[in-house]
Order: structure tokens, then C-alpha cells, then sequence
């Protein structure tokens, strides 16, 4: 099987979460749509304390690895593409403590796609050399921290313009 149905989506919750809820089915752009679907999410969690918001992540990480590697591995793909749980809790990451309004989310939203399909170093290379639902997982969440790290310097440079 290379892209399961979404009806085997909801019969397989391994699969539900891996491909976003559907989202990660796009024909096109996947990994964009799987990022647009993490804002709804996103917009509940960022009232939580930054402790809470940690939790989050590190949960919502530790599972991504383990249902990543076992939609993987039932579909027969290393990276399916339809794989999408990596950027939802990239795009989370990197909107860590962002400056409230739509205007942040639109921007954490393009500076995570610029850093997830840019790939710059060590992303290209764990992408390359880290396997299974740890190896999904890692470079995306990697591409957070970077989008994260900018966010939070315009965000700083902004306070004082």
C-alpha cells in the first residue's frame, strides 16, 4: 500500500494521527496542508503556560515517533509523504512563546516551511541518516528550532523599533 484511503485512515489511528487527520492526503503540498492544519491546534494551545506548552511538545514529539514509525513501516515507506505529524509539532515548536496575532502565525507558518524544505545543515543530514519515527521526527522538529530561534529575533528586534 503507498497511500492508504482516508477510510483506512480512521480505521488505522496510527495512520489518522501520522497523516494529520487527512491532511497529509493532499495531492499536492502535503506537507504545507499538514502545517495550515496545525494552526487550528495551535490557536487552542497558545494560551497555555510556556511549562504546559513544553508538556505539549515533548508528548505530542514522543508519539509523533511512535505513530510515524508504525504508519511507516505498515506502508511499506520510510517518509511517506503523506506523513504530516512532524509538521504539525514543527510548526508548534516553532511557534514556542510567539507574540500573539495572526501576523506571528503567518510568519512562524513561512519560516517553518523555509527551514523544513530548505533543509540546512545537520537537517539534511539526520534526514538522510536518521531512520524510523525518530528519523521523521527529528528534522522537522529541527527545522522548528530554527524557525523558532528567528521568530523570537524579530520578535525582539521589533520590541525595539
Amino acid at each position: 500500500m503507498t497511500t492508504p484511503t482516508f477510510k483506512q485512515l480512521l480505521a488505522n489511528p496510527n495512520h489518522l494521527f501520522a497523516f494529520g487527520f487527512g491532511s497529509g492526503l493532499a495531492s499536492r503540498a502535503p506537507g504545507t496542508f499538514g502545517t495550515l492544519a496545525a494552526i487550528p491546534f495551535f490557536l487552542l494551545l497558545q494560551e497555555l503556560s510556556w511549562p504546559l506548552y513544553l508538556s505539549w511538545l515533548t508528548v505530542t514529539f514522543a508519539l509523533g515517533v511512535l505513530w510515524c514509525d508504525r504508519s511507516s513501516k505498515a506502508l511499506g515507506v520510510h517518509d511517506h509523504g503523506g506523513i504530516v505529524w512532524d509538521e504539525f509539532v514543527g510548526f508548534w515548536i516553532t511557534m514556542f512563546m510567539a507574540p500573539a496575532g495572526w501576523l506571528w502565525i503567518l510568519l512562524g507558518f513561512f519560516l517553518f516551511r523555509f527551514f523544513d524544505i530548505l533543509k540546512p545543515w545537520p537537517i539534511s543530514w539526520l534526514d538522510k541518516k536518521v531512520h524510523g519515527g525518530f528519523g521523521i521526527m527529528i528534522d522537522d522538529a529541527l527545522a522548528g528550532i530554527y524557525a523558532l530561534v528567528v521568530l523570537q529575533l524579530i520578535a525582539f528586534s521589533v520590541r525595539f523599533l
